[in-house]
């Protein structure tokens, strides 16, 4: 058997064998903590729904995240996103792909769409890419069957409620999604306004349930 490439870790520079992080780094990773609320996935006692979701519930039924988006995952996610560094997508649907082992899935993964103007900007979308690795994972089709129809400006930097007008009607889902189950696929959730939107355009569309998959959870 041959042996495995060694190549530089992404975020330390050390040798990693056949991986893209060495084993220290591999460990630094940030998990979410264990006792989460199953709907949104911030932190919640005995890991029951929080007092916001009881309040006003998200418009999908439950979210699965890995990772608390902070150091240094938040810096490859960065890497990811800005700077071309597609293979760290394998990574991630890697990750998701384990903390998924042994829930029920879907019909079809929604990656979150960009706008074509994003698109062009960025020259991919880091969703899809994601979502497209996942899928191979676990055997479930990844479709762009929901397109982002306004070019809204960045979220970061804007309160709860100018994310929420800044998000109002820029999505449609151009598929018919009558009876089907799906999970809507982004890199991280910060309020989560964006998946809202998001399942509400699916919602339309017919989607009898909705997941949301994140890479990452902003705490």
């Amino acid at each position: 058997m041959q042996n495995a490439v060694t190549q530089p870790c992404v975020l330390c520079g050390a040798r990693a064998r056949g991986r893209l992080l060495c084993p220290a780094c591999a460990g630094d990773l940030p998990l979410l903590p264990a006792e989460r609320c199953p709907r949104c996935a911030l932190p919640s006692l005995d890991g029951l729904l929080c007092g916001a979701c009881l309040k006003k519930p998200p418009r999908f039924e439950r979210c699965e995240a890995v990772y608390r988006y902070a150091f240094p995952l938040d810096a490859l996610i960065q890497h990811c996103k800005y700077g071309g560094a597609q293979e760290l997508a394998d990574l991630f649907a890697e990750a998701l792909a384990r903390r998924l082992a042994d829930r029920p899935l879907p019909d079809l993964i929604v990656p979150m769409p960009l706008h074509p103007a994003r698109l062009r900007e960025r020259g991919f979308n880091q969703a899809l890419e994601i979502a497209r690795r996942l899928g191979n994972h676990l055997n479930i089709p990844c479709r762009h069957a929901c397109r982002r129809q306004r070019d809204t400006p960045p979220q970061a930097g804007l309160d709860l409620k100018e994310r929420q007008r800044n998000l109002r009607g820029a999505f449609v889902c151009d598929e018919d999604m009558k009876g089907k189950r799906i999970a809507l696929l982004d890199d991280v959730m910060t309020s989560g306004g964006s998946l809202n939107e998001l399942a509400k355009a699916a919602r339309r569309a017919g989607a009898l349930e909705i997941d949301a998959w994140v890479v990452a959870r902003t705490l």
